[in-house]
């Protein structure tokens, strides 16, 4: 039942003497050029979308050159510029402080619950924290342009107090304002 290959064609060759005409290639490549679209590519914008493309690449890469590899130096001094972008990236210990503040701020913010009569005064210590953290912002940028000192650090620590003891003064006002019965309770 196996048969070498090899003598399977020998015999179809010596079996099919037919030969195909002799404009056959001819009129196969014919019916295919018909049959198939023609597309040509537009060559007349190539050479600006060459250069566009090595303009872009030339660009990133002085931009990542600049800004990611090359340290910024401060030109009248000589030395790097430390970019920091919170007073816990200044020390470990800062950084316990920064976290502890913001996560009892967050805390306290996501415990506060107001009535409708005590929206007013809810609004009011929300506009105050809104000035407190866009001043906290102010410092933090104080603190990047010139650098780490104890008096920009203190600020910053202490508008987290502040904020926090906002928060205290808040909760316990919306809570006297929960407890104290109405006119209306005590009539009845």
């Amino acid at each position: 039942m196996a048969q070498d290959i090899r003598k399977m064609f020998e015999n179809e060759r010596n079996l099919s003497k037919d030969k195909m005409p002799k404009d056959h290639e001819s009129r196969f490549l014919e019916k295919l050029e018909n049959q198939l679209p023609n597309y040509r590519t537009k060559t007349k914008y190539s050479f600006l979308n060459i250069a566009a493309s090595v303009v872009l690449l030339l660009g990133l890469g002085y931009l990542s050159y600049t800004f990611l590899i090359h340290p910024q130096k401060d030109n009248s001094e000589g030395t790097e510029v430390v970019s920091t972008k919170s007073i816990g990236e200044i020390s470990p210990q800062l950084k316990k402080v920064e976290d502890y503040y913001l996560a009892n701020i967050n805390m306290e913010l996501s415990q506060l619950k107001y009535s409708p009569e005590s929206k007013e005064l809810f609004d009011g210590y929300v506009e105050r924290m809104d000035d407190l953290s866009k001043e906290y912002d102010k410092l933090t940028e104080e603190l990047i342009n010139s650098g780490p000192n104890e008096i920009t650090v203190t600020a910053l620590i202490d508008n987290l107090k502040l904020r926090l003891n906002l928060l205290y003064r808040l909760k316990e006002k919306l809570n006297e304002l929960n407890n104290e019965p109405t006119f209306i309770e005590s009539q009845g």
